[in-house]
């Protein structure tokens, strides 16, 4: 595994819930689910970068926000990485033999759809290409290098119309925000990547808060 992985997984090492999240996890929730962090490099050296899909904008929830490929986990599933690769391998047609499950990160409580979330890191040793599996739920697929994640003219600050207010990345045409940003914002500061930007850029969630800006 490249170097930079290494930093990274001495701080996971400690990690806590309350490291990504102020709020604090049930013991209970209405659905476990999983979210697969895929890090990878694009071989050119240009560094670590990380897969995320957007949702189709058609979808009933969370139409056209980026995420992390990830849902709900099945009764044949033994465990959160077997969840996040199978979710993977149906959304955006990852080879799951391509992708080593490196950790997972501590469960995480998301209040609105009442659903335990585990983060599952992976390495993904050998990339190729993925697309949209079903364009009716996504809508296209990015590899985000992280260098363009930390760079300060992408990142922000959103409002929820609820007053919520979160880290935001503009990148690649996407707005990526909520419980997807807030997983990366903690992992670029664990990694040693992120760099000083201005926290007091705050913007409002364009239309309907789930629109990905152009």
């Amino acid at each position: 595994m490249p170097a930079w992985w290494r930093p990274l997984l001495n701080r996971l090492a400690l990690a806590e819930a309350s490291d990504f999240t102020r709020l604090p996890t049930p013991e209970r929730a209405r659905r476990e689910s999983a979210v697969l962090i895929l890090l990878g490099e694009d071989g050119a050296g240009g560094g670590p970068d990380v897969l995320v899909l957007q949702r189709a904008d058609t979808l009933r929830n969370h139409a056209g926000q980026p995420a992390f490929p990830g849902g709900a986990c099945d009764p044949g599933d033994t465990d959160a990485a077997a969840t996040a690769l199978r979710e993977a391998t149906e959304e955006v047609g990852l080879d799951p033999t391509s992708a080593r499950v490196v950790t997972q990160l501590p469960t995480l409580w998301i209040p609105v759809s009442d659903f335990h979330v585990t983060p599952v890191l992976a390495w993904w040793h050998s990339p190729h290409p993925v697309r949209p599996m079903d364009p009716a739920e996504v809508a296209r697929v990015e590899r985000l290098p992280i260098a363009e994640l930390v760079d300060p003219a992408n990142r922000l600050r959103v409002r929820h119309p609820s007053g919520w207010i979160g880290p935001a990345f503009r990148v690649r045409g996407m707005l990526v925000w909520g419980f997807t940003a807030g997983v990366l914002s903690t992992l670029l500061e664990m990694g040693g990547w992120s760099v000083p930007w201005p926290i007091d850029r705050v913007e409002g969630l364009p239309g309907s808060g789930s629109a990905p800006v152009r």
